[in-house]
Order: structure tokens, then C-alpha cells, then sequence
């Protein structure tokens, strides 16, 4: 039987980047010493008053259809949490709830992107990146952010990469894999990029709450960038609520409107239960999330305090996010060669930095995903590897 071709673009690197993840956790499941670091999944719980929220709504009988953009008081929560966070005034009306931030970016791209649209999307990325604009039959400019930048965007390097095919521009900050954020500065100058070339900017802010250094600037707040800006956003990992698959879009109301045929015919709406929840997430005071997020910081401290001065390794100390990407080019080997020999020799599973494009090559992405005792043995699982390295090709020069 035959396919479309759409089957083609959502296939390729992205979907194998989770290779290894899926081996990891093969061996984990035969009961092998095997430490997860290679997915954004919180460790944590989910808070407490937001489980008994979803179990009283759900015994409530709240287990049928909804509004599909979502629930008006859930709307209301997300556009009055947005304007405290960013400055931006919104109303409920430009809040689309969809099933997470990546089924949000699908919405936007499918409904902001034509065929052979060129859409510039800092590089590396996350693997789905390409996938998404693929469906849509975009054609995805990378824009390669290096790691003597910090993996920051360069305003003039967004400038060099505009042309007349050009739609729109992806920005992800705090950035996953790096964790990097960008400064008001920047944030300004590629404002200034997207009016005078008029483009869509889609910003995926899912880890704003997880900025340990700098400010979080939401650029829809800038002069003249409301109207064309899509703000994605979700309570996966601010809330450890991955599972639960909510995510928004806050747009210009035009766009609100094509989102909510969209999700008419694609979603029909996300449950009502779990909405419910969500608003007491988003309004109830929960100590828990402080928890969370201070944790994420010790955390990150701990993995580049245990990785300093180890030979072969380089951690990059990142503003925000819950990864660590750490520069192994010293040890002679590619990134997935360093990720296969970690997991296959000392039980530890990252993500190689290839998988997220050629500009972190060299480098593996590491989660902050475990308490400090598993995370501290990990580190020296890796520093081991990396010794181990280090020490063979010193005896292959003896031996030249």
C-alpha cells in the first residue's frame, strides 16, 4: 500500500534520536544498573493539590466534551498568569489550550507555514523541530548558535539568513539542549528583524520558569511584536506534569481563531478533568514549585562542580532549562560514540548533541532528572568513561 509523503518528513534523525533512551530503558526494565539522564521528564511528583483537583473533578461526573479552545476560567488563568510574567496585556480570547507545548507548535506551524516557506529555527534544536515544519512542508533554515557563544542566538547571524522565502523565526529560551537564555538586548534587535521583514516569530517559552541567571524576556511584550508573535507554553515541566498534556498558544486574535478551527477538527477539545486541574496550577499557591525549581538549580551546580577539571570534560554552565550539555571532544571520540560506549560500559543514558544538529556535535546533553546522590554517581560514571579515553589514546601514542 502506499503512503503520503508527509510520512517522509516526520521521519529521519529526530525520530531516531530517542534510540538510545528506549535501549537504556530496555536494560533498566531487566533490572540492569541503568541512570535515565536522557529525557526531560521531572523525577518529581506532581503537586498534590493538582492530582486531587483532576480526582474531585473527575468524581463530579466533569468526563464530557468542553470548549475546544479550552475552558473559559483555564483561558482566563493562563492569559492573567502571561501579563504578570511578560508585561503583555492578553485577554482569555488569545488562548488556545492544546494537548502540550509540542502539539501547540504543531498548530501554529500548520496554520502560519505554506509549503517552501523558509522558517529559521536556531540550531541546535529540539529534535522535533524538524519534523513539525516538515509536516507542514516548510523548509527549516538552521541557524547554527555555537558553543564559544554560549549557544546564544546572534542577531546579525538571524539578519544573514533572512531571504524573501523567509516566514518565520523560532526562538526556544531558555534554549533546550543548552539551557541558554538571551538577553533583552537581543531580544530587541531580532524585534527589530521581524517587523521590518515582516515575520511570524514563534517563541517556545516552556522553560521560562526555569531560569536560574537573567531575566526572562517574552518578546510579544516588545514594541510593535504582539501581533505577530506566538508565545507556546505548558505546565510539563514548571509543574512536573508532563503526562498530563497541557500546553497553550497566546496569540494575536486572528490566529487565536484559525488555532481554534484547528483544534476543532483535530483535538475537539482537551478533557475537562485534567483543565480543572490545570487551573489549580496555575492559581493555587504551592510551595512545592520553589521545590522543584531549586532543586533543578542545586542540581545543575552539582553536575558542573563534580564534571570541572575532569579530563576530557568541559560541562557548560547553563542559565536555565533542567540539562547540562557537556563539551567531550577532548576524550577523541564523536558524541554518540561517547553515548554508546557510556551506556554500554558504566550504565549511564544521555542523548549525543549531533541528535539535536551539527552545531553541538561534540557535546552530550545530560538531564537534570535525578536526586543528587544518582546524580553525583552518574557524574563519576562519566568522568570515568572520559578518563578511560583519555588514558587509551595516550597509550596509542606510546605504542606509535
Amino acid at each position: 500500500m502506499r503512503f503520503s509523503t508527509l510520512t517522509q518528513r516526520i521521519a529521519g534523525d529526530g525520530a531516531a534520536a530517542w534510540d538510545i533512551h528506549y535501549r537504556a530503558l530496555a536494560r533498566q526494565e531487566r533490572g540492569e544498573d541503568v541512570l535515565l539522564l536522557s529525557v526531560g521528564d521531572p523525577d518529581f511528583d506532581t503537586p498534590q493539590p493538582i492530582v486531587q483537583a483532576a480526582i474531585d473533578s473527575l468524581l463530579s461526573g466533569n468526563t464530557h466534551y468542553t470548549e475546544v479552545t479550552g475552558k473559559r476560567a483555564l483561558r482566563e488563568s493562563i492569559a492573567k498568569r502571561h501579563r504578570m510574567r511578560s508585561g503583555q496585556t492578553v485577554a482569555a480570547d488569545q488562548v488556545v489550550v492544546l494537548a502540550g507545548g509540542q502539539c501547540a507548535l504543531f498548530c501554529v506551524a500548520q496554520c502560519v507555514l505554506e509549503p517552501g516557506d523558509e522558517v529559521i529555527v536556531a540550531e541546535p534544536m529540539y529534535v522535533t523541530y524538524e519534523a513539525v515544519f516538515g509536516a507542514c512542508g516548510a523548509k527549516v533554515i538552521p541557524l547554527p548558535v555555537r558553543p564559544e557563544h554560549g549557544f546564544r542566538v546572534q542577531a546579525e547571524d538571524v539578519a544573514a539568513a533572512i531571504t524573501p522565502r523567509t516566514r518565520a523565526l523560532v526562538l526556544n529560551s531558555p534554549h533546550n539542549p543548552s539551557g541558554a537564555s538571551l538577553p533583552r538586548s537581543t531580544w530587541e534587535a531580532l524585534a527589530e528583524l521581524c517587523i521590518g521583514h515582516d515575520l511570524w516569530l514563534i517563541s517556545d517559552e516552556v522553560y521560562s520558569e526555569l531560569l536560574y541567571e537573567g531575566e526572562h524576556v517574552s518578546p510579544a511584550s516588545l514594541p510593535g511584536m504582539a501581533e505577530r508573535t506566538a508565545t507556546l507554553n505548558s505546565l510539563s515541566k514548571s509543574h512536573a506534569m508532563t503526562g498530563w498534556r497541557v500546553g497553550w498558544v497566546v496569540a494575536p486574535p486572528a490566529l487565536a481563531e484559525h488555532l481554534g478551527n484547528l483544534a476543532l477538527c483535530m483535538l475537539y477539545g482537551s478533557p475537562d478533568f485534567i483543565q480543572d486541574a490545570a487551573c489549580v496550577a496555575l492559581e493555587a499557591k504551592m510551595p512545592e514549585l520553589e521545590a522543584m525549581r531549586e532543586a533543578y538549580r542545586q542540581r545543575r551546580d552539582l553536575v558542573c562542580a563534580c564534571l570541572a577539571d575532569r579530563p576530557g570534560l568541559r560541562a557548560l554552565k547553563p542559565d536555565g532549562g533542567m540539562f547540562v550539555m557537556v563539551d567531550i571532544r577532548a576524550t577523541g571520540l564523536s558524541a554518540q560514540a561517547f553515548a554508546d560506549r557510556l551506556l554500554d560500559r558504566h550504565g549511564v543514558s544521555v542523548l549525543a548533541g549531533e541528535a539535536f544538529g551539527p552545531s553541538a556535535a561534540g557535546h552530550i546533553r545530560l538531564g537534570l532528572v535525578l536526586g543528587s546522590g544518582p546524580l553525583e554517581d552518574a557524574c563519576r560514571r562519566i568522568a570515568r568513561c572520559a578518563a578511560e579515553l583519555i588514558e587509551e589514546r595516550l597509550e596509542e601514542t606510546c605504542h606509535a
